[in-house]
């Protein structure tokens, strides 16, 4: 383990108290030069941990992470995989968490570690943050965590949003990203009268069986919708992110054949910017929805918040039609999910029993609960008092700046960039595979497994590093990533890649 003297990058921030509110991204990165690069990454051969290094990263493993093991192996016996989230999934078994604290999180074995997971995102203010812990058990003792009936913590939360973010005027709260996304869509037809969804392929979703297509690598269409009819992907396409054209020519074909309901897309690139668009692709997008008839769909669940208080959309100055909000709207509390927008939309989703009205159905016993509200409501006014996208924004910028630096140092072909908070690091090159056709798909098969395997080996060297990633390949920084954090961070990523 490296020793932890401070590494030497950007100068020192100020206190988050003294900070005014900033954008969140201080600068778009150059997505041609990305792009190269990524070419680049994917033409050579690999740079894995080397094969006499292994041994090494996999003994932290056997001698320090028993309990996590012991854990790992009876969740198998009854949970399917042993897992209950994808997050969870790593190499070679899932550790088991007993404390999340701001930027760190302890294991069952005393095992500690930067977390750079943040729980997938939501905890822009670091784990488990005091006031709003505080302010949740005040309402658990009051109320508990659910009535069925009205709270003023759905009021106060969802007044919050429709101050904050440019394109919605009402909200609707949900369980989740992926409930979210399932009524927007069903809105979008509800209020269109047509039927066709156009995402950006590559993007994630959620998991419903309409946009269980084209996910994480573009024009793979129904590769993972095993169990799912054709019928439920029937009215879904997709298009290559910044393909203006071919969006363009799908618009035009379902006009010919009665329309687009809504063009559905994560306003960063697919997979939080794993292929990022140009920055002014969003309003090109929204020219095209206009021209055509069809609503527009920001999927902000991982943008909202984290990329200021207006989300993705007043970063870039394009309002959507509906918003997709989910992760950071509850802080980390559960039961995180809403659609947002227009009025005159949003008044197709009012609730009522026997209403004989035109509406989009949606529901959930537990949504809108005041546990998740209460935690809502304080986090995202804590991170408006702290600016917490701005300063996770400037410890992400920090990171990267150090990556890049270790990396061209090392003469390693990686690739590192960052979108404020949303820090992206390439070694293996899996998700940049060029997949846009079948014969491509076919040939990438193979190469994909092998490269998913690095990754998976670079995520097991990062943990045996005190490092939590996201799959090895996405960081999530947050208001509690001070300098000294991120420095110490730095200092671990390089002994990793010195394995190389």
């Amino acid at each position: 383990m490296s020793n932890l003297a401070p590494f030497h990058t950007a100068a020192s921030a100020a206190t988050p108290s003294a900070l005014a509110p900033r954008p969140a991204i201080s600068a778009w990165p150059d997505v041609d030069t990305l792009y190269r690069r990524f070419a680049e990454l994917v033409k050579q051969p690999m740079r894995p941990i080397r094969a006499d290094k292994m041994p090494q990263v996999m003994r932290y493993f056997d001698e320090r992470c028993q309990g996590s093991r012991r854990l790992s192996e009876r969740a198998k016996a009854v949970i399917p995989g042993g897992v209950q989230h994808n997050l969870a999934f790593n190499h070679p078994f899932p550790l088991a968490i007993a404390q999340a604290d701001g930027a760190h999180m302890t294991d069952v074995d005393g095992n500690r570690y930067i977390d750079f997971l943040q729980a997938g995102g939501p905890t822009l203010l670091g784990s488990n943050h005091p006031a709003v812990r505080q302010k949740v058990n005040e309402v658990l003792d009051s109320c508990g965590p659910v009535t069925g009936l009205l709270h003023e913590y759905e009021v106060k939360l969802a007044e919050l949003v429709c101050q904050s973010m440019p394109g919605v005027d009402m909200v609707r709260l949900l369980g989740s990203g992926t409930e979210a996304v399932m009524g927007a869509v069903r809105l979008a037809r509800a209020y269109t009268g047509k039927k066709r969804i156009i995402k950006v392929g590559g993007a994630y979703h959620g998991w419903s069986d309409q946009l269980v297509y084209g996910m994480r690598l573009p024009k793979t269409g129904r590769m993972e919708a095993v169990g799912i009819p054709h019928g439920a992907t029937g009215n879904t396409q997709e298009c290559n992110p910044n393909d203006l054209d071919a969006l363009r020519s799908q618009l035009r074909w379902n006009r010919l054949r009665g329309g687009t309901a809504a063009v559905l897309l994560e306003p960063l690139g697919p997979e939080s910017g794993t292929r990022p668009v140009h920055p002014d692709y969003n309003r090109q997008v929204r020219a095209l929805c206009d021209e055509f008839g069809a609503l527009l769909i920001f999927d902000e669940v991982v943008t909202g918040f984290r990329i200021g208080m207006g989300g993705a959309q007043a970063y870039f100055g394009v309002t959507p039609d509906l918003t997709v909000l989910g992760k950071c709207l509850t802080g980390g509390y559960p039961m995180a999910g809403a659609i947002g927008g227009r009025r005159d939309i949003m008044m197709m989703l009012v609730g009522g029993i026997g209403t004989t009205a035109k509406r989009a159905f949606v529901g959930g016993t537990l949504s809108a609960n005041p546990l998740s509200c209460v935690a809502g409501y304080y986090a995202l006014l804590e991170a408006q008092r702290t600016d917490a996208a701005g300063v996770a924004g400037r410890a992400g910028d920090r990171l990267r700046q150090g990556l890049d630096g270790i990396i061209n140092r090392l003469g390693l072909p990686y690739v590192t960039y960052n979108m404020g908070s949303i820090v992206h690091l390439q070694t293996s090159g899996v998700l940049l595979l060029d997949t846009g056709s079948l014969w491509k798909l076919f040939k990438a098969k193979d190469e994909a497994k092998r490269r998913k395997h690095m990754m998976e080996e670079m995520g097991a060297a990062y943990t045996a590093h005190g490092l939590i990633t996201l799959a090895g390949s996405r960081i999530y920084t947050s208001l509690a990533d001070t300098d000294a954090v991120i420095d110490d961070a730095l200092n671990r990523f390089e002994d990793v890649f010195k394995l190389v």
